[in-house]
């Protein structure tokens, strides 16, 4: 996974007032941590971040004034409203060293006729190296019938990656499509035929 380098100035300025006027600046207040280091107050470049943060688990190299380090978003806050970003507190990681993160799951393939994907699980929890985060796991359900299961056990994680969800958990089955469902939609299909005759 690649790095993506932001312009990182030291804060001294806190509270709502505060906060307020950074973002008012277009930047982000931020707390760098970990490692057991005194954590520090950071201001960042508002746009530079939000574009950032579009990739999961993306690996942020801070540079500026007393800062020269990477860092993994563990907690971002956002407006409700406007969706605008508020806070961002960021976990120091070292080249080498093994983090806990979600990836998504995400499917390829079609399954077999005659049955409904029920995904339960988008994304699972995967130990792997630092700068090495996988962008996510894909599951092959080409040809899956009805009754077909498939857990996190059964995952194919990139090469050096761990799972940490528990094995057992389901990611996705196929199932048949329930009889009610299919009796609304012959019945919605009655009543459009009904209609149409009526306006004949």
């Amino acid at each position: 996974m690649s790095e993506v380098r932001i312009a990182a100035e030291p804060r001294s300025e806190f509270g709502k007032g505060a906060a307020r006027k950074i973002r008012r600046a277009d930047k982000v207040p931020a707390v760098l941590y970990g490692h057991g280091i005194e954590p520090k107050h950071l201001t960042l470049p508002g746009h530079d971040l939000m574009i950032a943060l579009r990739t999961p688990n993306v690996l942020i190299r801070l540079e500026g004034e007393g800062v020269n380090e990477i860092a993994l978003p563990k907690g971002v806050q956002r407006d409700p409203l406007k969706g605008f970003l508020e806070h961002v507190d960021l976990l120091l990681v070292k080249r080498g060293e093994k983090v806990t993160v979600e990836i998504p799951v995400t499917t390829a393939g079609e399954i077999a006729p005659g049955g409904l994907l029920d995904q339960q699980l988008v994304a699972v929890s995967i130990e792997a190296e630092a700068t090495h985060i996988p962008t996510g796991v894909e599951v092959d359900i080409e040809g899956l019938e009805v009754g077909s299961v498939v857990t996190a056990a059964d995952l194919k994680l990139p090469e050096g990656s761990s799972l940490m969800a528990d094995p057992e958990t389901v990611v996705l089955h196929v199932i048949a499509p329930s009889a009610p469902a299919e009796e609304a939609e012959e019945g919605a299909e009655a009543g459009e035929g009904a209609s149409a005759e009526a306006a004949e």
